[in-house]
């Protein structure tokens, strides 16, 4: 039986109202409903839509009917190399989510996604399917639905700095609900988080570390919450090292920045020094010329100065040292030991037995959880689906485009940094194949960087 949530009733009322203002305050809106990654638009019996999965909908309307032309989004999406990829992943991962679970039935244990009765003592039950074959063969479509209309939304001016202004303001959002949670303890501002944090999925909302309340935002857990925030970071971040809206995506890259140490995630603060590695390689390629910028040179200069600076400060300041040593000892050092990376370890294990017990084709997608994208990966779709994301990849994200050092390819190297980050956070802790609509909403928009029509002289901070 379908119910309606609260935060569903404000989805479909700004859906309605962005479609009466127009295509821009569509795609705008869009990109910031994934930041409600804990909320359930929409309840079938025990399964919650999110905000962002209803959204895709009104994006849909407004790019093929209302504000857009339907002939013009098709020749777009037919002509891209990277959407006939993802199509061939999203159709391989749903083939074989519904076959192998049947064919390979009871032949091997597997730690299964979603609630499952019955579990073994470690958490696992004999292969067969499982809600999450469904879900997650939901969330890929809507991945690939939403990348296809970025594609198309963003292959105009106005599209891709709509697009960019809705990534930045969901940055903002982001930071909103991760300042709101780490304040909110017997103030009025814990009353929202009900509304956001009401999907079927368990919640570590007050959970301990390094005696401090771990920091959750509007996901369910911290190492969601870092993982969108290392995406703000690398988009943000390059933003501000190409000198475009400088303001704002400064203050989004640090305050992201802090938040994601604040968070205690592991996952997120082994990420970030990776983060900040992409975006120091990116200002070295940024700086110099006549069209270098001055924050680009600002990192390529003062970053050297600083790190050395601190580790001279923590050389000479014991007491100091000691707090940072045993914060990073607790929040990455120990965590090895742990219960949690204990299991998490288990998920691993059983999940690269069964890539190699389905012989490379994988238990088919949302069928085995993980604690590795990469691992996620080869468990559930095997070697084809594994190439098939690593074609993808390639043609959306990591190939240049665009005329080097203008605003439409400036953007496009935050949007492939900011896809890169969710990766790196995806990597070290990703429990399924589905990397999120923000994920595909840059890649979308990285895509698109050729055919936006800008120039050099445009949008500058």
């Amino acid at each position: 039986m379908m119910g309606v949530e609260p935060i569903g009733v404000v989805t479909f009322a700004v859906g309605v109202i962005c479609l009466l203002r127009g295509s821009g305050a569509t795609v705008i809106a869009f990109s910031v409903f994934p930041v409600l990654g804990g909320a359930a638009a929409l309840m079938f019996g025990s399964t919650g839509i999110q905000p962002g999965h209803v959204f895709v909908a009104f994006l849909l309307l407004s790019t093929i009917w209302l504000h857009g032309n339907l002939q013009t989004t098709v020749g777009i999406i037919f002509r891209s190399s990277p959407a006939m990829w993802l199509a061939l992943l999203v159709t391989y991962g749903i083939i074989c989510g519904y076959f192998a679970p049947r064919l390979l039935q009871n032949t091997m244990e597997i730690v299964p996604i979603g609630g499952q009765a019955s579990l073994g003592s470690e958490g696992t039950i004999p292969l067969r399917p499982v809600s999450g074959n469904f879900t997650q063969a939901v969330y890929l479509v809507a991945d690939l639905i939403t990348f296809c209309l970025i594609l198309s939304v963003a292959s105009t001016s106005n599209g891709l700095r709509n697009v960019t202004i809705g990534l930045m303001a969901f940055g903002a959002a982001n930071i909103f609900f991760g300042i709101a949670d780490m304040i909110s303890p017997g103030t009025p501002l814990v009353s929202i988080f009900p509304y956001i944090r009401n999907a079927p999925y368990t919640f570590h909302a007050d959970e301990m570390v390094a005696g401090m309340r771990r920091i959750i935002g509007s996901w369910p857990e911290a190492s969601a919450f870092a993982g969108a925030s290392l995406g703000v970071i690398g988009f943000s971040g390059t933003l501000w090292v190409c000198g475009r809206h400088s303001k704002m995506s400064g203050l989004l890259f640090v305050l992201s920045s802090l938040l994601v140490v604040r968070s205690t995630s592991s996952g997120g603060i082994a990420g970030l020094p990776v983060c900040l590695a992409i975006l120091y390689l990116t200002s070295i390629f940024r700086a110099g010329g006549l069209s270098g910028t001055r924050a680009s040179a600002a990192v390529i200069l003062v970053f050297p100065i600083a790190a050395i600076s601190v580790l001279f400060f923590l050389a000479l300041n014991q007491t100091f040292y000691r707090l940072v040593y045993d914060f990073i000892d607790i929040t990455i050092l120990s965590k090895p030991t742990s219960l949690s990376a204990i299991e998490r370890g288990a998920w691993n294990a059983y999940g690269i037995s069964n890539f190699f017990d389905s012989y490379g084709f994988g238990v088919g997608l949302g069928t085995s959880r993980t604690s590795s994208f990469a691992v996620a990966l080869l468990s559930n779709v095997g070697v084809p689906g594994t190439f098939f994301f690593l074609m993808f990849l390639l043609t959306s994200i990591l190939l240049p485009r665009g005329v080097p050092r203008t605003y439409d390819a400036d953007i496009g190297v935050a949007a492939r940094n900011g896809c890169l980050g969710v990766m790196v956070g995806a990597l070290i802790s990703g429990t399924i194949v589905d990397l999120g609509l923000l994920f595909f909403v840059m890649a979308g928009l990285k895509s698109a960087i050729p055919r936006s029509g800008l120039t050099s002289a445009s949008v500058q901070a």
